[in-house]
């Protein structure tokens, strides 16, 4: 087995939406982390985007670290097929191992959970806890309420433009995962068939 040349921690829904361009997104962010001999890093379901960004990374050829909590093991579907699968106890193991094992973070359109993970690494970015990139898929315009709502932020005085500046958001995945993974010091290139 191949070491990966970087890994990608990625956020998103355990559901896949009500547009089909989400898990079509899904798909293309697992492929382009496979095909350019990359690890996946999320949090081990089966459900959703969840389960079609780990297919897709599997079936590009990369790796796949599943994180999940038993609580959550029936509820998310556990993916037994992962590369790395962790079980761990709580949510915050899981988050903790996740950031740890990652290079980069990337959010997809996903709900709540998906929201508080990536507010908390852009928390943590901002404090100084690590110093790695963060994007935001902004598939569809489903981010574009809350880019308004922080940048509105940034106007009434609650955050300044350097917050803003750690994180990178764009609509085409390939683009934005090749910014983000050169962004941590990788030069990304596809694999060769048959290498």
């Amino acid at each position: 087995m191949n070491l990966p040349a970087f890994s990608v921690c990625v956020y998103c829904g355990s559901r896949n939406g009500n547009l089909p361009d989400y898990a079509n997104v899904a798909r293309q962010v697992g492929t382009w982390i496979g095909q350019h001999n990359g690890q996946l890093v999320y949090g081990g379901g089966n459900n959703g985007l969840m389960g079609i960004v780990a297919q897709a990374t599997a079936d590009a050829g990369g790796l796949v670290v599943g994180i999940i909590p038993k609580a959550l093991q029936t509820i998310e579907n556990t993916r037994t097929a992962c590369t790395e699968l962790h079980v761990v106890d709580t949510m915050h193991e899981r988050k903790h191992m996740m950031a740890e094992r990652a290079d980069v973070f990337l959010a997809l359109p996903g709900g709540i959970g998906t929201f508080e993970e990536f507010f908390e690494v852009w928390t943590w970015r901002q404090l100084g806890y690590h110093d790695k990139p963060i994007g935001l898929l902004n598939t569809r315009g489903y981010y574009d309420g809350l880019l308004q709502f922080v940048n509105n932020s940034v106007s009434q005085g609650f955050l300044n433009d350097w917050q803003m500046d750690l994180i990178l958001s764009g609509t085409e995945p390939a683009s934005l995962l090749q910014e983000l993974v050169q962004a941590a010091g990788f030069a990304p290139e596809p694999q060769l068939a048959g290498l």
